[in-house]
Formats: C-alpha cells, sequence, structure tokens
C-alpha cells in the first residue's frame, strides 16, 4: 500500500489481452495521486484515450487495468461510466467496454457542429472579454508557442485546450458551454491526433495568432470565421489520415 491507500500495480501472472500489451505499457507510467480514485482513473484514463495509447477498438479489460493502475473494480467502474457520459467509450454487447470507432459520417457531422459553437462563443467572446481575461487568453498562448517550439505535442494539446475551453467560457453562456464541452469530448482524441503533420500543426499555430489579433480587436465576426476554419481544417485532417489508414 502507498500513503494514499493506492496498492501498487503488480503485473506478474496477470494475463493481458494482445490490444492491451502496448497500451499498458502507457498505464504504468501514470502515478494516482489524488484522493478521489474514481475521479484520478477517469483523468489517467482519459488521458490514454486521447493521446492513443488506448487507440479506437480497444477493449477495456478490467482485471488487466485495475491489476496497472493498482485499482480495485469499484473506482474503475465508476471511471468507466464517467468516460461513457463523455462519450470517450461504449459499452458493447459481449465485448464490455471499448474504445469506440467514429466513422466518417459521425465525424463529419461533429465536428461542423462543434464549429458553429466554438464560432458563436468566439463571436460572444469579443464582446463580453475584459482585459485581465485577455491577458489570461494571452499569456496561455505564449505557454503553447513554447511547447509548439519544443515539439511537445502533449503539453501543446493540454495548453491549446485551455485557451478553447476559455474561450468558450469567456462567452458566459451556460447552455451553449454544455453543448460545447459534450461535443469536444467525443473529438479530443481526434483533435489530437491532427496536430502530428508538421505543416497541419504550424497551420494550427497561426489560427491560434490569428484568434488573439481578433480577441485584441474585439472582432467578433472575424473571430468567429476564424474559429469555423480552424475547425474545417481539422475535420478535413483527421478525415484524410483515416482515408490513408484504411488505404494501407
Amino acid at each position: 500500500m502507498t500513503d494514499n491507500g493506492i496498492q501498487n500495480p503488480k503485473l506478474k501472472g496477470v494475463s493481458k489481452t494482445p490490444e492491451l500489451e502496448a497500451a499498458l505499457e502507457g498505464i504504468r507510467s501514470v502515478t494516482i495521486e489524488r484522493p478521489v480514485l474514481h475521479a484520478a482513473v477517469t483523468t489517467a484514463l482519459r488521458k490514454l484515450i486521447v493521446e492513443g495509447t488506448l487507440p479506437p477498438g480497444t477493449r477495456l479489460n478490467e482485471r488487466d487495468l485495475c491489476a496497472s493502475l493498482g485499482v480495485s473494480r469499484t473506482p474503475l467502474r465508476e471511471a468507466l461510466k464517467a468516460l461513457a457520459a463523455e462519450g470517450l467509450i461504449e459499452h458493447q454487447p459481449n465485448r464490455g467496454a471499448v474504445v469506440p470507432v467514429l466513422s466518417e459520417a459521425d465525424i463529419i457531422d461533429a465536428f461542423e457542429l462543434l464549429g458553429c459553437l466554438e464560432g458563436f462563443a468566439g463571436e460572444l467572446a469579443c464582446a463580453r472579454i475584459t482585459p485581465e481575461q485577455l491577458a489570461e487568453v494571452k499569456a496561455l498562448h505564449f505557454s503553447m508557442l513554447a511547447c509548439y517550439a519544443r515539439v511537445d505535442l502533449p503539453g501543446y494539446y493540454a495548453l491549446n485546450q485551455q485557451i478553447h475551453d476559455l474561450i468558450n467560457e469567456i462567452a458566459g453562456n451556460t447552455s451553449l458551454r454544455q453543448t460545447y464541452q459534450s461535443v469536444n469530448r467525443r473529438l479530443q482524441a481526434l483533435r489530437f491526433r491532427s496536430n502530428h503533420d508538421p505543416k497541419k500543426w504550424q497551420r494550427a499555430v497561426s489560427d491560434h495568432e490569428k484568434m488573439i489579433a481578433a480577441l485584441e480587436a474585439r472582432d467578433g465576426a472575424m473571430m468567429s470565421a476564424i474559429l469555423r476554419s480552424h475547425l474545417s481544417e481539422k475535420k478535413d485532417a483527421v478525415l484524410a489520415a483515416m482515408r490513408t489508414v484504411a488505404a494501407a
């Protein structure tokens, strides 16, 4: 037992499904220290799904995950319920919890909706942002640029998401925010992987520079157009990557 009451992982003798063999290596590096176990497990698994350690189609074997994370089935199952509510996993008959595989139609629909939501949020944010909030967005932006310079994709993505989330929060519309969070969760893993192409990543950074300029100018129409275009480019990048894999 550790000081926080979490059992250390004991992997010896634990059978693993082939699809989780590589994923478990990534899970071993996740240290759970938060007092609320199911919240900590949710955070750990969400990160592994978003960053692709647990790719679409992976079956989440409860015994293997419990052994790897050093927790009992109760907090794990609570975490799986939370992730299912976010759309990051789904429960399938005879397979249990699985990381879902989105169809092209699912991806197109979700990105189109998210583009509208982010565009509207950007327009509202330009009308309502305070100098202090603008300074906060710019600070996150500069930290994100530092990650880009270091080719730190996980760090870049985390800050990128904070920026988009903060803009949505600044918009000040509760109904918009709830819908945005629900749709965005389903696409987090795809948005992360869309920056693996250096040219597309560079274009995404350029879009963020334009967003800062639009916020500074309080130009809602410009901000909305930039965000809609930004999400459309993400959608195209994701679909192109999917088609490349399918053709291989």
